[in-house]
């Protein structure tokens, strides 16, 4: 494809991306009122995140391979059917059961945009020539989540819209995103007599993730760390995930191409992007309901606040692509950037429920920083060392564990401040001398004004000073992706699309490529 038409087929791809993602970070800023109207817990409230993550991170490599054997523009229609129509449903929920389902079925078609725009995109220009257009990438992406939490409360606080709104917003995007594809995106894709859909190894991994996350979800609340149910959930997706590795490494079309993994470089971007995907999903997603619960802000004035790291993505993610695109080289930008998010998080870490703003901002922008300069480029390490014919499946690999990794880091995150913050208002009400239970339900509910003023106080202290251990634990996984990092081999992206053979040149690595 020419330049030109590449930039025409991305137009309607980065339109997709942009409602994938302009869907979660309208939410973000207004699920503390939506969860609140709707009669929500804090339990309930972190399941509205996970189930969306869940249903993404468990579909995700299944739609990669997918895109490995059949037509990746209907492919992506149908997601983008799927999306919509999952979108429209959630405005009209009645109670928060019902929205957690629904977003489960979004997550579906979330998890199928994100991988399917990445394996397009490879599938028109080569590694090298992609780190200028991951440039576009993350503009979509800084664009999105900046402009997503500012419509969110503009729209959770016009009275004359409601937050409903913020669930129909992606429709009309979506479907203008459709027509554009349908005219745009014309893709040279040979038939493929030999197709072999995996489906005992993604009902496994599918089974296997979700009954993990399941666990980690309940454990220390519901039942004990040590205990039956820990075995039994636990133990019982240990061994489904077992099973699918062996069922992986048996079929001759695996959804994870885990001869692909067992290489240095795709095994330690993976075990990066696990830890940038812990650390950013688990870490942002408090930072509205922080700055809504514990400083009291409208929903419109929380999105404005996060604007310094939504500024930090789009500035680093520009800059690193035209830098990777122009040396061919990729790892020191890696690893600039998960140092960079470390920091951040280490930042935000001492922060509690009086804070200077102004403090939180450096933070803020440095975390933004780290995840531009890291996401997209562990991406080009995996898509650099496989052939065109497993590039879907090894993105939809990568993404799946990144995927993952934030879905881990919502679950233990909310699980980690639901304990603290129950612990810090228990303590908060005994001080005054009132009993917690019999204080309305002070710990759960996020109906801040419903609450009698002086329990209101507890509260937002109790998140606030909560929130703290959350950044804390997010820049120890941010850590761990900067060691990863750091054994990643200095290689140098291809040129072609396709790869035929691997050369070793001296200390680096030259792929050959037709």
């Amino acid at each position: 494809m020419t330049h030109r038409d590449v930039l025409r087929a991305l137009s309607g791809l980065l339109m997709v991306l942009f409602a994938a993602m302009v869907s979660s970070t309208v939410v973000s800023v207004a699920l503390p009122q939506i969860v609140g109207d709707l009669g929500g817990t804090q339990s309930q409230y972190t399941w509205v995140v996970t189930a969306t993550l869940l249903a993404s991170t468990a579909s995700t490599p299944v739609w990669g391979k997918l895109a490995d054997l059949f037509d990746k523009k209907r492919l992506l229609q149908i997601a983008i059917l799927i999306f919509a129509a999952a979108s429209l449903a959630c405005g009209l929920v009645q109670n928060t059961e019902q929205l957690i389902a629904l977003r489960a079925v979004q997550g579906l078609g979330m998890g199928a945009l994100q991988v399917l725009v990445q394996v397009i995109i490879g599938a028109m220009v080569s590694p090298k020539e992609r780190g200028r257009y991951n440039g576009y990438l993350g503009g979509v992406m800084a664009v999105s989540t900046v402009g997503g939490p500012l419509l969110g409360g503009a729209i959770t606080d016009a009275s004359w819209l409601g937050w409903q709104w913020c669930f129909f917003l992606a429709v009309p995007i979506t479907v203008i995103a459709f027509a554009m594809l349908s005219r745009t995106l014309h893709l040279d894709e040979a038939k493929r007599t030999d197709t072999k859909v995996d489906y005992l190894g993604a009902v496994l991994i599918a089974a296997g993730v979700s009954l993990l996350l399941l666990w980690v979800t309940f454990v220390g609340d519901d039942f004990a760390w040590i205990s039956w149910q820990t075995l039994a959930m636990a133990g019982g997706a240990a061994a489904i995930l077992a099973a699918a590795a062996v069922v992986e490494t048996r079929v001759s079309q695996p959804v994870v191409p885990l001869h692909v993994l067992k290489r240095r470089d795709p095994a330690l971007a993976t075990i990066a992007s696990l830890a940038v995907g812990m650390a950013m999903f688990g870490g942002a997603v408090f930072l509205g309901q922080y700055f809504q619960i514990a400083r009291g802000f409208s929903p419109t004035e929380a999105g404005l606040l996060t604007i310094p790291m939504m500024f930090g993505v789009l500035v680093a993610s520009a800059v690193a692509g035209r830098l990777v695109s122009k040396s061919g080289g990729v790892k020191p930008y890696i690893v600039a950037g998960t140092l960079v998010l470390t920091a951040g998080f280490g930042m935000l870490a001492t922060i509690d429920h009086e804070t200077s703003l102004v403090f939180m901002g450096f933070g803020m922008f440095a975390v933004g920083v780290g995840v531009g300069m890291s996401m997209q480029n562990l991406v080009l390490v995996v898509q650099n060392s496989v052939p065109l014919r497993e590039l879907g499946a090894a993105s939809g690999a990568i993404t799946f564990f990144r995927s993952l990794g934030g879905t881990i880091g919502v679950s233990v995150l909310g699980a980690v401040l639901a304990n603290q913050v129950a612990d810090k208002i228990r303590d908060g009400l005994a001080a005054l001398g009132i009993d917690a239970a019999a204080a309305g339900g002070a710990g759960s509910s996020l109906d801040m004004d419903a609450m009698p003023e002086p329990i209101a106080v507890i509260v937002r202290a109790a998140y606030g000073d909560a929130t703290g251990h959350l950044f804390l634990i997010s820049a120890c996984i941010a850590a761990a992706g900067f060691v990863a990092a750091l054994f990643l081999t200095p290689v140098r992206l291809r040129e072609t699309v396709d790869l035929v053979e691997e050369i070793a040149v001296g200390e680096e690595t030259v792929l050959g490529a037709k």
